[in-house]
């Protein structure tokens, strides 16, 4: 069975009973998938993506078709097991719990426990994918992105990086995606630029069960990392 059949079952099962919702599709995944860590990482990125996803678009309230696109870029399902992701989706956009809710439930299937954990900062990254999608951060995507970064125990100054690699916003951009101050020595600049580009590597991502499909998002990551150092270090160059 495809984890796009589970991930369906796992929210047929939750409709069925009003009582468990999205907290018996988590204790589904955390139960059925105990034995396989490396699967269960992947699952529980899946649900979480397309979960809060689906509340994003309840808060924005409207649901683009290039929103649409931004979040099949990030999974790429077969068209037979689109119903079972769009179970998920239903399940979550009609739950009435809020989507802090939903947020505290997936820090909790995916996350370390400690602040600004990779596999959380992943999701959010996807989160931001889709929301800009239509070429504009809403203030309602904007306001959830950022409580929903709160919920995930993602410090401040790092939601700033985040939020830097994905909207402009003007001259302190370079600095603010990779995270530092101005007027550092110049390799204390390298030395912070090589250890964001070794944590992004590819293998790192799939290690923390992101979907192959996902890596193609990620290289966005690694592409505003290089130009932000690029621009810094240009600054750095003898006129």
């Amino acid at each position: 069975m495809s984890i796009w059949s589970r991930i369906g079952e796992f929210a047929s099962r939750a409709s069925a009973s009003a009582a468990t919702g999205i907290a018996g599709v988590v204790e589904a995944v955390q139960t059925v998938f105990m034995g396989d860590a490396d699967l269960r990482r992947r699952v529980a990125f899946s649900v979480a993506m397309i979960a809060l996803s689906a509340k994003m678009a309840k808060a924005d309230g409207i649901v683009t078709q290039d929103e649409v696109q931004a979040f099949q870029q990030i999974f790429s399902v077969p068209a037979k097991e689109r119903r079972n992701v769009q179970r998920l989706y239903d399940l979550a956009k009609g739950d009435v719990a809020g989507f802090e809710v939903y947020a505290e439930r997936m820090a909790g299937l995916c996350g370390s426990g400690r602040a600004n954990c990779a596999m959380l900062e992943d999701i959010l990254d996807g989160l931001f994918h889709i929301a800009k999608a239509d070429g504009v951060l809403h203030e309602h995507e904007s306001e959830f992105l950022h409580r929903v970064s709160e919920i995930f125990r993602i410090e401040e100054n790092h939601y700033q990086s985040i939020l830097a690699r994905h909207a402009n916003l003007g001259e302190a951009d370079p600095y603010l995606i990779l995270g530092i101050e101005r007027g550092i020595p110049f390799e204390q600049i390298r030395k912070r630029y090589r250890k964001l580009v070794a944590a992004n590597h590819p293998d790192k991502l799939v290690a923390r069960g992101v979907p192959q499909e996902f890596i193609r998002i990620a290289t966005t990551r690694i592409a505003a990392i290089n130009a932000a150092y690029e621009t810094i270090e240009r600054g750095y160059r003898p006129a």
